[in-house]
């Protein structure tokens, strides 16, 4: 496995493990459909919630949240719309991101809710 997938199976169990110490209750993750995919989906009381994840090591120069393009949006957007006729989900629906930055063993983690808003 490379050191990239590696770091970013790695983030992502930790942002699962984050969304559970909040209550949230994790409904799917690495959740794909043709060419879609969402890193993780849970519900956080009445609402349905998007998670991308983005993990990098320090020795990168950008932001994790900087990966996150205008192209990323509307494909998450697009697999969100999958997933919700998909499932029949009538919950209200949210975009969050969380970051993670791996300093060796350490990390600093990220949540950032309503990340994003599908436009019209």
């Amino acid at each position: 496995m490379s050191q990239r997938k590696e770091l970013g199976n790695k983030g992502e169990a930790l942002a699962e493990e984050h969304l559970r110490s909040l209550g949230y209750q994790i409904l799917e993750t690495n959740w794909r459909s043709n060419h879609y995919e969402i890193d993780i989906i849970a519900r956080d009381k009445d609402e349905l919630v998007i998670v991308e994840v983005k993990a990098r090591g320090s020795a990168t120069y950008e932001h994790p949240s900087e990966a996150i393009s205008d192209k990323k949006i509307r494909f998450l957007i697009n697999a969100a719309e999958a997933y919700i006729f998909e499932t029949d989900s009538h919950l209200d629906t949210r975009f969050d991101v969380i970051t993670i930055i791996f300093y060796g063993q350490n990390f600093e983690l990220e949540h950032f809710k309503d990340a994003f808003y599908p436009t019209a």
